[in-house]
């Protein structure tokens, strides 16, 4: 019998945890930083790609669902064209341990690529999946026609943004 591989080595429905927090209230012009603290449940370090998720840093895509007082703010950032990734294009998320809660924590400045300038209740989402992610570090990085989306569940957070 050969070893699983990739997300095959996964128990049946793994996915990454997610958390997002972001400051209740904010004043026009002031950053908006949205903070995500990801948890890798399984006892297997995964290896996932950066590309369209807050693993990134900052957005380059429009992997954030964000609207004002129910209203769709358009993202009005880069949009990259891309080839196959590279392994630095991953990023590894520990394995859970009875010493360690196999955490990420990522901070994106959501305000970089979003339009915060006007007053209101905003409500923004990440919008998963991952593209690519694998338990095994030797498949880093596969090329785009063999990616396996892994789910990222991840609640919804509001700020209000007030005139200054």
């Amino acid at each position: 019998m050969t070893a699983p591989t990739g997300t095959e080595g996964l128990q049946a429905g793994a996915a990454l945890q997610c958390e997002a927090s972001v400051p209740p209230t904010l004043k026009v012009g002031e950053p908006v930083v949205v903070t995500f603290r990801i948890r890798n449940p399984t006892p297997q370090t995964l290896y996932v790609l950066k590309w369209r998720s807050p693993f990134e840093g900052q957005p380059r895509s429009r992997f954030l669902e964000i609207t004002r007082d129910g209203v769709e703010v358009q993202y009005q950032g880069p949009m990259i064209k891309r080839g196959d990734p590279s392994a630095g294009d991953y990023a590894s998320v520990p394995a859970s341990t009875a010493d360690t809660k196999g955490e990420a924590e990522l901070a994106i400045e959501a305000s970089l690529a979003y339009d915060f300038s006007q007053p209101g209740t905003y409500r923004i989402a990440y919008r998963g999946p991952l593209m690519d992610a694998t338990a095994q570090e030797s498949e880093v990085p596969r090329p785009l026609a063999q990616h396996r989306a892994m789910p990222v569940e991840c609640p919804e957070v509001q700020t209000t943004i007030v005139a200054p």
